[in-house]
């Protein structure tokens, strides 16, 4: 069996940027038409372009909302009339705010469980629907060694992604005998990527004003006391995400649902 996905067709929430993004071009630099669905309009139609331009690909961008169910109902139906069929979905939207739990703020809480864990069973529901009734399909959940193991001074971020993985192998069950698979990947620590780097709203200064990191006084420490965690000694990549998605969606895992596959570097074995 091939690992190609050619003439494939794929949905990729919170493509607009990041991982998103790079996942997005990854799926259609192997041949697939990929739909991008993000909050941020101007990002999703900027990076569907662009992708569009590297590539020869039918590439769209649209503005979706993972916890409002009539945009993501919209999202499916779209990219049924525009593709054909939908053979591949990345659930990759997610946000990610640390707080220490005696200071959290519930609305903050609650905003994290809404994205991470709610709008993953609405892109589920549709993408089951429709994949059902074409006969097969492949979905899979951007989750977190967070999902696995817990995260001090990060707990919304960790219940959702636990929760992610309870859904994620609660749907393979259900959804075996209909030829979809549901699996998840999750990634180690991308020390590279905005998502930490960024000055203000980065992971390594939310974990320093947080003390997640006990003793650190500067983004640098944060940023070592993390590789020191990883046995291969540096940060998880795009390209590693990318790889294992790439994996998940092709015919080369047609035996394989229900997993949480660890892309850590040895930090997360199980």
């Amino acid at each position: 069996m091939s690992a190609n996905l050619k003439n494939k067709a794929a949905v990729v929430t919170g493509g607009a940027q990041g991982l998103g993004q790079a996942i997005s071009l990854r799926l259609a630099r192997e041949g697939c038409q990929v739909m991008i669905a993000d909050v941020n309009e101007t990002g999703a139609v900027e990076t569907a372009a662009a992708i569009a331009a590297q590539t020869s690909a039918t590439v769209v961008g649209l503005k979706v909302d993972v916890t409002q169910e009539a945009e993501v109902e919209m999202l499916f139906a779209r990219a049924a009339r525009q593709f054909g069929r939908v053979d591949i979905v990345v659930a990759n939207a997610a946000i990610l705010m640390a707080e220490p739990i005696a200071e959290a703020d519930a609305g903050k809480w609650h905003a994290v469980m809404d994205v991470n864990l709610f709008g993953y069973f609405l892109v589920t529901k549709y993408a089951c629907r429709l994949m059902k009734s074409q006969g097969g399909g492949s979905i899979i959940n951007i989750n977190s060694k967070s999902g696995k193991k817990g995260s001090a001074a990060n707990s919304a971020y960790a219940a959702s992604k636990f929760g992610g993985i309870g859904h994620t192998q609660s749907v393979a069950l259900e959804m075996a005998p209909f030829q979809v698979r549901c699996n998840a990947v999750c990634p180690g620590n991308l020390l590279d990527s905005p998502l930490w780097t960024h000055p203000e709203k980065g992971l390594f200064a939310q974990y320093l004003r947080a003390g997640k990191v006990p003793g650190a006084k500067s983004v640098a420490e944060v940023r070592q006391a993390y590789v020191n965690q990883v046995p291969m000694k540096r940060g998880c990549t795009y390209e590693d995400v990318c790889n294992a998605v790439v994996f998940l969606a092709s015919d080369q895992a047609s035996y394989i649902t229900g997993i949480a596959l660890s892309v850590t570097g040895g930090q997360e074995m199980n």
